[in-house]
């Protein structure tokens, strides 16, 4: 059988072949939360990594990634909008009430994956919050999406998060609802816990087991801690503080495995819980795993699934003959090197060799040589599935094999023995080392977006190198990004690409036909082919609505009704001409008209060039001028406040110091006052009366600043003003200052409540009282309660209206026509009062210090 053929028989071996653990199968406890079957783990698992992979979320804390899960599971199915109070939307992601509504609100206001709507608290805070998820309600009956979630997925969801994450809560009949695993765990980074503690229970087995990720990882970090690092998308250090804390809350478990000679070589990564949800312990299966380290197995070190990746069936061993019961186990890199690396397609093949002992040697090649070093070639790029043919011999002479120095490491052999073995007689490196660890990927990316999109190249997808298929995810990804733009709901961009993808297949005949697959993919299959200017169009259908495009239906009219054109005026202008000369005619005429409409394409892009470079430098030169006038403005002000007071003199007072300020502002408040006080209780027409009421609002209003200065005495340290008079003249035009502004409200009160009482008032409240009596919905009582408390309602509104205009007219009037002062009103202003009673000793009689 053919190297390709034995490939093809080992991927094509049935799932039924897998080994089942003898013994009775253990009984998965009913009903608790953590219990889920592999497609509800699948389901759900998809459905979460959907929704943290929107664009809305990229960049965002893990805080608001974590509200946007909590809200999905708490969604009805039938509304899809979840009512929730800011403080328990708190407590379930483990973040204070202030934080969630000042943070995590406005992100996912910011995010447009969730809309907002709130009831405003005492402080104008988010207390309230009505919110949808708008992805996950747009998928609601989408066939084959990923959050297209049914009822019975909604509640399984809900119970999951209560498991995991539950704030816990005391009911008014006593009982007492336990918190969740993590659901103690507040304060800084809780969020950041509770989402991947969440990630790696949908990661988990029923073993309680989580898939480690594959690859070349941190060896100082571990696989473990790539694993959540992968799953939260944030670096390797990062992801191993997270995984630290969650293992002092003996949430998670590392379990380091031993080989037969007593090596530390693969760690395990365990949820505890969900293994014993499943009525199985985490000791069981580390016993089982022991067992099978002891025999020969052959372990690929990137055969680890990344998150929400789907098992691959088994792949071709490394030494044929090696049966494959289960999922390779991947070594922990900081303890041991990779077992085999993979091999490119330069290595002569030889004869499939049979299984010598477990070992894995180089193969000879067509030389007749014998065997280097385990390590010799291993450098080589690889671009194939992990098949490493070669014979195996017991003895070489450039050194032993692998396993003949189990205390010796293996990263120590690959940094020094592997490079000494290739540099001497071994094979040269192909490429370098960064391109021989961008291996080939069996399967599609494990990301759902990408699986739906480039399902239907998938046959394509297994012949591309690594490189390549990093590009064309990065084009694929790119693509959908640009196809969510152009679409009303999110989510139907990987749809568009497959569909899309589909239609090019068919036109090229099918994946036989394709020889260059990479080149394919990125200039033709994943290439919008617009035939009209409008961007949602596609080969003549529109993106949005899957129907025809109306602007290329529209081009095709109007060139038609162009030929039409022409070909009348060729009848026109040359009557009797046969049908072969008539269509050369049509042709020219028609390639002219096509050669001037090129030359006005040409002219108006030339025009909107030149228009363009206008707007940017008209843009350029508004915001040089933004920029000097800014400048400007600051020297401005830089003078400005470099000025002294126009008042008392001080330096750098920008033209008047507070205390002066403050004096100005007291003494225009006294006068307000008075004419307050004027306006609600004297007689405009006598001069006399007017005067009398703005003199006894000006000695209220002196009476009140005496007490408010007598009061602040009594609770400030008297020494201290003493040593500073700047800051006693200062305390004390404030003090003034609001004593005065306190005085106006009350004047402009006592205001309107007089002229309330006036019978302009009392006679506008009598007529809205028999008014609202007289309405249609009271005539038939009219003396009711209701009837009487709604007009008496209406009669205090009038009555409000008429003591606010009466109070505006006499200010109006008081103001155009002062009154003439009197004795009594012929103060010495407060501007020359107030620099001399502050300038006087302090000491303890307040009495004594102002006159």
């Amino acid at each position: 059988m053919s190297a390709v053929a034995a490939r093809a028989a080992a991927f094509a071996r049935p799932r039924t072949e897998l080994s089942v653990p003898a013994g009775p199968v253990p009984e998965r406890v009913a009903g608790h939360p953590l219990s889920l079957g592999r497609d509800a783990r699948a389901r759900l698992g998809g459905a979460v990594r959907t929704l943290l992979d929107l664009a809305g979320l990229d960049g965002a804390p893990d805080a608001v990634r974590l509200a946007v899960l909590v809200l999905a599971s708490r969604t009805p199915s039938e509304t899809g909008v979840v009512k929730i109070h800011t403080s328990e939307l708190g407590r379930w992601i483990g973040m204070s009430a202030s934080y969630t509504a000042s943070d995590v609100v406005a992100g996912l206001r910011r995010s447009g994956v969730v809309s907002v709507e709130t009831e405003k608290g005492e402080y104008r805070e988010d207390i309230g919050l009505e919110c949808k998820v708008l992805p996950l309600w747009a998928a609601q009956d989408v066939v084959g999406h990923p959050l297209n979630l049914a009822k019975k997925e909604y509640a399984t969801l809900q119970r999951l998060l209560e498991a995991v994450m539950a704030p816990g809560w005391k009911h008014k009949d006593g009982r007492v609802t336990p918190a969740g695993l993590i659901g103690t765990r507040t304060g800084r980074g809780a969020a950041t816990d509770r989402l991947a503690l969440l990630l790696l229970v949908l990661e988990a087995r029923e073993t309680g087991r989580v898939r480690q990720c594959g690859g070349t990882v941190d060896t100082k970090r571990g696989r473990a801690a790539a694993t959540v690092a992968r799953l939260l998308g944030c670096t390797a250090s990062a992801g191993e503080r997270v995984l630290e804390r969650l293992e002092d809350r003996e949430l998670v478990l590392r379990v380091r495995l031993k080989t037969a000679s007593g090596l530390a070589n693969r760690s395990r990564l365990m949820v505890p819980a969900v293994a014993a949800a499943h009525g199985r312990t985490v000791g069981d299966d580390v016993q089982e795993d022991r067992a099978e380290a002891l025999e020969p197995e052959f372990s690929d070190p990137d055969d680890a699934a990344g998150p929400g990746e789907a098992p691959e069936l088994e792949t071709e061993p490394q030494v044929s003959g090696a049966p494959v019961t289960d999922v390779t186990d991947v070594p922990e890199p900081d303890v041991a090197a990779a077992l085999h690396t993979d091999h490119p397609h330069l290595v002569t093949p030889v004869s499939s060799p049979a299984l010598s002992g477990g070992f894995s040697g180089k193969g000879r090649g067509g030389e007749g040589r014998r065997p280097e070093r385990a390590c010799a070639g291993e450098d080589q790029a690889v671009d194939g599935e992990d098949a490493a043919a070669g014979s195996v011999s017991p003895v070489a002479d450039d050194g032993p094999l692998r396993g003949e120095q189990p205390k010796e490491s293996r990263v120590d052999e690959r940094g020094g023995q592997c490079a000494a073995g290739a540099g001497a007689g071994g094979q040269s490196k192909a490429v370098g080392w960064d391109k021989a660890q961008q291996q080939r990927r069996v399967g599609l990316p494990a990301r759902p977006a990408l699986q739906v999109a480039l399902g239907p190249v998938a046959g394509l997808w297994v012949q591309l190198s690594g490189w390549q298929q990093d590009q064309v995810q990065a084009a694929a990804e790119a693509e959908i990004k640009r196809l969510e733009g152009l679409l009303e709901h999110q989510g139907g961009g990987p749809r568009l690409l497959a569909d899309r993808l589909t239609d090019r297949l068919k036109e090229t005949g099918g994946e036989a036909l394709v020889d260059k697959p990479y080149g394919w993919l990125i200039r033709k299959g994943l290439v919008q082919r617009q035939a009209c200017t409008d961007r949602r169009c596609d080969d003549g259908i529109r993106l949005d609505t899957g129907a025809d495009c109306e602007m290329c239906g529209n081009v095709v009219h109007i060139r038609r009704a162009r030929r039409a054109k022409i070909a009348a005026q060729i009848d026109r202008e040359l009557p009797g001409l046969g049908d072969s000369e008539r269509r050369r005619v049509l042709e020219e005429r028609l390639r002219e008209q096509v050669a001037i409409e090129a030359e006005d394409l040409v002219w108006r892009r030339e025009q909107a060039r030149a228009e363009q470079a206008r707007r940017d430098a008209a843009r350029t030169a508004a915001r040089e001028r933004a920029e000097r006038e800014r400048q400007e403005a600051a020297a401005a002000e830089a003078v400005r406040q470099a000025l002294p007071c126009e008042g008392c003199g001080r330096d750098q007072a920008a033209g008047l110091c507070e205390a002066c300020d403050h004096r100005r502002q007291t003494e225009t408040l006294i006068g307000e006052a008075g004419l307050l006080a004027a306006a609600g209780s004297a007689d405009l027409t006598d001069p006399g009366d007017v005067a009398a009421a703005t003199a006894g609002a000006r000695t209220a209003i002196g009476s009140g600043i005496v007490a408010a200065w007598q009061e602040f005495l009594q609770i400030t340290d008297v020494v201290l003003l003493e040593a500073n008079p700047e800051a006693a003249k200062d305390a004390y035009a404030f003090t003034a200052f609001e004593t005065a502004r306190q005085a106006v409200q009350e004047f402009q009160a006592t205001a309107l409540a007089m002229l309330g009482r006036t019978q302009e008032a009392e006679a506008e409240a009598r007529r809205a009282f028999k008014a609202e009596q007289g309405r249609p919905w009271f005539q038939h009582n009219p003396t009711g309660a209701d009837a009487v408390a709604a007009a008496t309602k209406a009669a205090d509104a009038a009555r409000e209206r008429v003591a606010g205009y009466l109070l505006a007219t006499r200010l109006k009037q008081l103001r155009e026509h002062p009154a003439a002062p009197t004795e009594t009103a012929a103060a010495a202003p407060w501007t020359d009062r107030l620099p001399e009673l502050a300038a006087r000793p302090l000491d303890g009689d307040a009495g004594a210090v102002i006159a």
